[in-house]
């Protein structure tokens, strides 16, 4: 998966010792993302070479009928959809945490919390209103993958055992579980795979 980098690897030492690295000015692709180019000058010669991503290849999928392949498209479909949600919920976790640490009193703590939950509900209701319900589904089980923790301990750890248990009652009457796991080797592995093409940019 990373032979792309070995090879500039193995570029760097065949030029030679008396080689001289150079960075190149950042290029844009047409994708709007930044590029690091570079070279290597030996004597006149010059090579150009650049950091790139890494490059995933999986055996090629084999659908024993047209329903299974929809269901793999779903799949790529939803996750695209869900995946950002859980990285924000991630990187908002972070924050909250990081905030938290510093204010002492268990009060202030709470109603900090009462305020940024309302914030977040306001910036992202309509939104997620939008997911289907499988969607909704699969982002309970990214948050796990996200955050190594489910979104029942989620609740919990901020908000207490009570509206821990009142929203996993109301997932359920829904069809969902706030205790979803993530399971990369077992039932997601599918999952798993779409997410490592769609974070390299091969889906």
């Amino acid at each position: 998966m990373k032979r792309v980098r070995y090879i500039l690897v193995l570029l760097v030492m065949i030029s030679g010792l008396n080689s001289e690295a150079v960075a190149a000015p950042v290029t844009d692709n047409e994708d709007g993302n930044s590029q690091k180019v570079a070279m290597m000058v030996n004597g006149t010669d010059t090579v150009y070479y650049a950091f790139l991503r890494d490059i995933y290849v999986y055996p090629k999928l084999k659908f024993r009928n047209k329903k299974q392949e929809q269901f793999y498209w779903r799949t790529v479909r939803d996750v695209k959809r869900a995946l950002p949600y859980a990285k924000i919920v991630s990187s908002e976790l972070v924050r909250v945490n990081t905030l938290i640490s510093t204010i002492e009193k268990e009060k202030d703590r709470k109603k900090y919390l009462a305020k940024y939950e309302k914030e977040v509900f306001d910036r992202y209701e309509n939104e997620l209103r939008k997911l289907t319900i499988n969607q909704g589904r699969l982002l309970l089980k990214l948050i796990d993958r996200e955050t190594s923790s489910t979104s029942y301990d989620l609740i919990k750890t901020y908000r207490g055992t009570v509206s821990a248990f009142f929203w996993q009652g109301m997932a359920r009457l829904f069809g969902s579980n706030l205790k979803s796991e993530y399971d990369a080797q077992g039932n997601d592995r599918i999952v798993e795979r779409v997410i490592v093409l769609v974070e390299a940019g091969q889906l």
